[in-house]
């Protein structure tokens, strides 16, 4: 993508975030739920929350009125004959420094309830997060405009605990202004509609710019995936080799720069007007704030107040005129909050496309007839060309079928149909004469049990990498070791300093790395993990030599004796062992046989098997 283009792009998707006032005001529908959500996160805490922000609300009118009775009664003392009478005196004084203290406590009790409950929540949406991305499509994964809902929704797990402390200290801060306001308004209404002039404009001053930093944000989503990327790559152990090896360093700072000083100066340009206007409209608060000090002061003067008068009303307003400036200025925030977590919302709202049907049919057990496919054809999102098409063939049960053909030919989108990780986009998949549709979806995910060559590394003990191909056996050491040891992991993983409990990969202390052969066989491992009806290995040997991976396949061929295997595999020395092979060519099935049959008719297979033995003479 040029640069122009991609500046349009980001000027035109920044128009179509831009937000209205009035839809920052209807961004407050979303309060009640996220409310909700810290409700059924800790009643308890909530509670205790609002009791003691509720009673923090009413110590400064308590604490300024008592300033007053003492600054009155010190004045009185010295116009009094003969020795004063302090008692008095000192019980205002024990009193305003009891609820000093008190105040001190009730502000660290509040303090202690936010950091707990924001802890709290934030780990609950984490944990939500994960369970529904759990539930979505694998294709919703691989397209952008959801990985941009994906960053966004992840980002207000952590971010959005600050909007639960901004809006209780909003409700604490209007009840105080309430108890302050009685104050001012016994003495001079007035003062009250000064005290709002003091406060509007740079209320919407700041309303302005939460406004444009949104869509400022929102619209360069994409851009900050890309800067996280290149962030993460430009120093990573996954990627070091290659770094050095091309010299991409230099490469990956322009590009990181390039794109982060765009991002700074387009936000450079938004803080500096904020600056220089927040500063204007700020003055013009402060000058009425003063002016309504002057008539306050003329009133002492004039004897209309006395000087404890005058410092509680100077004190209630001032203490007003803050509260009021927090007030509004927060409003921004929040409102500018809430839009943010209709990301997180917006995401969880989210509903795959595969679903399980009304009344499920079980997984037969064991599976009769095998898999039919109808005129299978798939297109992924946003794409005009059919990953495969018409697509007719039976894997009948106990079968061994090896995929065969060039990159792109449409064999990971085939097992991952059979595995209804796809839907079809025309056509239908049967399992023994049903829709594959009809059937419990979990059920269908637990008999099939798939390797992917782009197996994850997790960074886990080597035990847990195993289990992860049947979780829920995690603590089943003795089926993990046997599964190492049909792979041939089990020496692998005897060499290691702690065995079965050793970190792999360097990510964490203490952490051992593995050889590309050595993690493929503990990814094997996974497969026989899983007691599945169908066991799929797409491309899992890759790392290994010729003569390794014969042997993984002629070992798993004898372990999975009786059930329905597919195999992915570019060398036909392995591929030959399969009952039948699949040759796929652009998407649609080309021949099909067993490797006798398909060298008798001489075609494309024949071809391809020729030609790569004769690389081995």
């Amino acid at each position: 993508m040029s640069k122009q283009t991609k500046g349009s792009r980001t000027a035109t998707t920044a128009n179509n975030d831009k937000k209205s006032f009035k839809e920052q005001v209807g961004a407050l529908k979303n309060l009640p739920k996220f409310f909700r959500l810290i409700w059924e996160t800790s009643k308890g805490m909530t509670i205790g929350n609002l009791l003691l922000r509720l009673v923090k609300s009413s110590l400064p009118l308590a604490m300024l009125y008592i300033g007053k009775l003492i600054i009155d009664e010190v004045l009185r003392l010295i116009d009094v004959a003969g020795e004063p009478n302090l008692s008095y005196l000192w019980m205002l004084v024990a009193l305003e420094l009891g609820l000093a203290i008190l105040s001190d406590i009730i502000n660290r009790g509040i303090t202690l309830l936010d950091s707990l409950l924001g802890d709290l929540f934030s780990n609950r949406t984490s944990i939500a997060l994960i369970e529904h991305a759990a539930t979505l499509d694998l294709a919703q994964f691989e397209d952008a405009t959801f990985y941009d809902k994906l960053e966004r929704a992840r980002r207000q797990t952590v971010t959005r605990v600050v909007l639960m402390s901004q809006v209780l200290s909003q409700l604490q801060d209007i009840v105080t202004i309430g108890f302050l306001a009685i104050g001012l308004i016994a003495f001079n209404p007035w003062l009250i509609l000064i005290l709002l002039v003091a406060v509007i404009p740079s209320f919407l001053g700041e309303t302005h710019f939460n406004e444009r930093s949104y869509s400022l944000s929102r619209s360069w989503t994409p851009e900050r995936r890309e800067l996280d990327y290149l962030r993460y790559i430009g120093a990573s152990d996954e990627t070091a080799k290659e770094i050095k090896t091309f010299n991409l360093s230099g490469f990956l700072s322009s590009r990181f720069k390039l794109l982060s000083d765009k991002y700074y100066n387009l936000n450079k340009s938004i803080t500096l007007k904020r600056a220089v206007w927040g500063s204007i409209l700020s003055s013009l608060g402060a000058l009425a704030y003063y002016g309504a000090y002057v008539f306050i002061l003329f009133q002492t003067v004039a004897g209309a107040i006395t000087v404890g008068t005058l410092t509680f009303l100077a004190g209630s307003f001032n203490s007003m005129r803050g509260l009021l400036q927090g007030i509004m200025n927060r409003f921004s925030q929040i409102a500018e909050s809430a839009l943010y977590l209709q990301d997180l919302f917006d995401f969880l709202e989210l509903r795959p496309q595969i679903t399980p049907p009304t009344d499920p049919l079980p997984i037969p057990r064991p599976i009769q007839e095998g898999f039919t496919f109808e005129n299978v054809g798939f297109k992924y999102h946003n794409s005009e060309r059919w990953a495969v098409r018409y697509l007719s063939f039976h894997l009948r049960a106990g079968e061994k079928l090896a995929l065969v053909g060039e990159n792109g030919a449409g064999k990971t989108t085939l097992v991952k149909l059979l595995a209804r990780l796809y839907e079809p986009t025309e056509g239908r998949i049967l399992l023994d004469g049903k829709d594959l549709r009809e059937y419990d979806l979990n059920d269908l995910r637990h008999q099939v049990g798939i390797i992917f060559q782009d197996y994850v590394r997790f960074q886990m003990t080597a035990s847990d990498n195993i289990a992860i191909g049947q979780i829920s056996n995690i603590q089943d050491h003795e089926r993990i070791q046997s599964s190492a040891y049909k792979s041939l992991a089990d020496p692998v993983i005897q060499r290691l300093p702690d065995k079965y409990e050793q970190v792999l990969g360097k990510r964490f202390n203490k952490g051992v790395e593995l050889s590309g052969g050595e993690w493929q066989k503990v990814a094997l491992a996974r497969a026989y993990m899983r007691d599945a009806q169908l066991l799929i290995l797409d491309e899992p040997t890759s790392a290994l030599d010729a003569r390794a991976e014969h042997e993984v396949f002629v070992r798993f061929s004898e372990l999975i004796a009786g059930k329905t295997a597919v195999l992915i595999s570019h060398r036909f020395s392995t591929v030959r062992m399969a009952d039948r092979i699949l040759f796929l060519e652009q998407g649609q099935l080309k021949e099909l046989g067993s490797h006798e049959e398909l060298l008798a008719q001489q075609g494309k297979y024949a071809e391809l098997f020729q030609l790569q033995a004769r690389g081995y003479l």
